[in-house]
């Protein structure tokens, strides 16, 4: 935390990771990241928030519904008579400014990230301690996941005031050092409906959504849990699969339907079958969340090879830019073998570019104030 004495500005940053679905309610939080920076003053007449350089409307409810409760929890710390609380902020208007280092909206859980950081920086800059998983939820449901590193649990809970529904770490970030992720993004637009909208038409119109909740998501949550404990990539990597599949089969059931994939996501989906298909074993395994980017999962010793397949049926040359972003992975050349057994003939302008990953912390504060998003006046040091 940083102040300003000549303005009685308070300044904190955090960063907080993106989760993405292994089974729906379990998740692997890596390290695509959102960053955020929180600063209160009594100078500043309103709130105010900046998404990657552009202001947002602040008075969003979901929004609103977490800076409430942030400062009710800061106010309670205070009535409890706790010395640690810094009140500056209960008084105080903030300044919010947060940007992704991933695309927004597009189905990469970009508001999970963008609310876990947003509740942690201002539980940094209010005294707030404890559980925040709750608080979280109020902004997006699956922002509870991005409360901790690594493999995450959603518990549902039982209480009807949702107290219950916490996020729950299954395994730390440094359990599976192997394991890594290729994020394939096919488009970076903002989706045409979004996961909150599209999933409470699921559950108003789709037998198949509660079937699944009833049925099969609490029996494939056990055998993931198990299968990350053990490091089992063919059981991790098969789960996987099949419940992307099946929470797709619930977008389709959906009246009317809605479309996530596309072409060039029912390509990947292929791809990822005639690879394994060519090894004769699960080398790796695709997700998709709501949106037609892959996510894909693959360990250490594939990553060069499948990487390469990318590169060979979607021509990063005909993209422009930088094709492969993240952890650096070296250049291999193909045999003719696996071409000819994968068969497909490459698309031009299908994937964007490659993200390469790892699993990644939980929420942390960013100790340097170089790194601070706004600048001494309280405003985006950039903007759009």
């Amino acid at each position: 935390m940083s102040e300003d004495s000549g303005k009685k500005l308070t300044m904190v940053t955090c960063s907080a990771p993106v989760n993405i679905a292994v089974i729906k309610y379990c998740e692997y939080c890596i390290f695509l990241k959102t960053t955020t920076t929180v600063a209160c003053s009594r100078s500043f007449q309103e709130d105010r928030i900046w998404l990657n350089g552009k202001e947002e409307d602040i008075t969003q409810p979901r929004l609103q519904s977490c800076l409430r409760e942030i400062r009710r929890l800061a106010r309670k710390r205070r009535s409890d008579g706790e010395a640690d609380v810094d009140t500056a902020g209960l008084s105080h208007k903030v300044h919010i400014c947060s940007v992704n280092n991933f695309p927004t909206a597009a189905g990469l859980a970009s508001s999970a990230a963008g609310y876990a950081c947003l509740v942690y920086t201002l539980s940094r800059v209010m005294g707030v301690e404890g559980e925040l998983s709750e608080v979280s939820r109020q902004g997006s449901g699956s922002a509870c996941r991005s409360m901790y590193g690594g493999f995450v649990q959603w518990i549902m809970g039982q209480q009807g005031d949702g107290k219950d529904s916490l996020a729950q770490q299954v395994e730390p970030e440094t359990h599976w050092p192997e394991l890594r992720v290729l994020v394939l993004v096919v488009s970076a637009e903002r989706k045409p409906v979004g996961s909150t909208s599209g999933m409470q038409t699921s559950v108003e119109t789709s037998s198949l959504l509660k079937h699944r909740a009833d049925s099969v998501v609490p029996a494939r949550m056990k055998e993931m849990i198990e299968a990350v404990h053990k490091r089992d990539f063919t059981a991790f990597a098969e789960l996987t699969m099949k419940d992307s599949n099946q929470f797709h089969a619930t977008c389709l059931d959906t009246y009317p339907p809605i479309f996530y994939l596309n072409d060039v996501s029912r390509r990947v989906i292929n791809l990822v079958h005639r690879y394994n298909h060519h090894y004769r074993e699960t080398k790796v395994a695709y997700t998709f969340d709501a949106g037609p980017n892959a996510v894909i999962y693959t360990l250490q010793q594939n990553v060069e090879e499948f990487v390469q397949v990318v590169k060979h049926l979607f021509p990063p040359e005909t993209n422009g830019g930088q094709f492969l972003k993240g952890v650096p992975v070296a250049p291999t050349t193909l045999s003719e073998e696996l071409k000819q057994a994968i068969g497909m003939e490459p698309m031009v302008k299908g994937i964007s570019y490659i993200i390469s990953t790892k699993a990644g912390p939980g929420p942390r504060v960013v100790e340097d104030p170089s790194e601070h998003l706004l600048g001494s006046d309280g405003l985006p040091k950039e903007s759009a």
